[in-house]
């Protein structure tokens, strides 16, 4: 099962469970993402949302074949249902993240609500060397977080940054020594046990409230670019180029 959830004292677990696949994220696993958070907005008994990938790897994003077989089309589509689920979690979400983060394997940490590293952690959004667009609103969080020429780095070059970067320029709360990350993050988790469940839900909507709704139009804007790119020329080239195993040629296009 590549998507293991679980509930234990609080906390609804949701583990990235394909390491022979660098945990890369297929429809299935995006629709079983969805359903979990959705699940565990709803249920008394859950007080906190932990998502973990493995210790090797948090994910390499989306399994290109599955994404070229089967590209999300409109806004049902699972990718986008995981999105809407993420974003509108009304309870704390902690991220543990040891290993790569690639793609929306940064762009997801964005709409957590705490977010631990590993000091081994490596995260890119490589979308343009892929001829796409940045997803997940990392468009408009990105700069915002980062300012502009820091965003142009890992949005239109795709530079990879460490775990301290991510710490440094707000994406993460701490660093820790990879055997650490996924207990201590759990540890936070289970915090919020003991705190009063509408007090935390009513503060975090404050906190989000004044930039929720230009989220949502900005994860709709970067989606239907997103759908367009990923039928150009220059997706097909990047994506060829990654199953052929060489870089791509981006020299024909204009």
């Amino acid at each position: 099962m590549s998507i293991k959830t679980a509930i234990h004292n609080g906390v609804a677990t949701i583990e990235i469970a394909r390491p022979e696949k660098k945990n890369a994220l297929t429809r299935e696993m995006y629709q079983t993402m969805a359903d979990a958070l959705v699940a565990a907005n709803s249920a008394k008994s859950v007080r906190a949302v932990l998502i973990q990938g493995q210790p090797e790897i948090f994910t390499s994003g989306n399994d290109i074949e599955d994404f070229m077989s089967s590209p999300p089309r409109d806004e049902d589509a699972p990718v986008f249902q995981f999105m809407r689920a993420l974003v509108g979690c009304e309870k704390p979400v902690v991220a543990a993240v040891t290993g790569a983060a690639i793609g929306i394997g940064t762009t997801l940490l964005f709409h957590c609500d705490f977010v631990f590293v590993s000091d081994e952690s490596r995260l890119a959004m490589p979308f343009v060397g892929l001829g796409l667009v940045p997803e997940f609103a990392s468009s408009l969080v990105v700069p915002r977080l980062m300012g502009h020429v820091k965003a142009a780095e890992k949005l239109l070059l795709g530079d990879p940054f460490t775990g301290a970067e991510a710490a440094e320029c707000g994406i993460a709360n701490r660093v820790l020594p990879a055997a650490e990350v996924q207990a201590h993050a759990r540890r936070v988790a289970e915090r919020f046990n003991a705190l009063a469940p509408s007090a935390v839900r009513e503060s975090k909507r404050l906190m989000r409230r004044h930039s929720a709704d230009e989220v949502m139009e900005t994860i709709k804007v970067e989606a239907e670019i997103f759908g367009a790119r990923l039928r150009s020329p220059e997706a097909m080239e990047a994506f060829q180029a990654f199953f052929q195993k060489r870089q791509p040629d981006f020299s024909q296009f204009e």
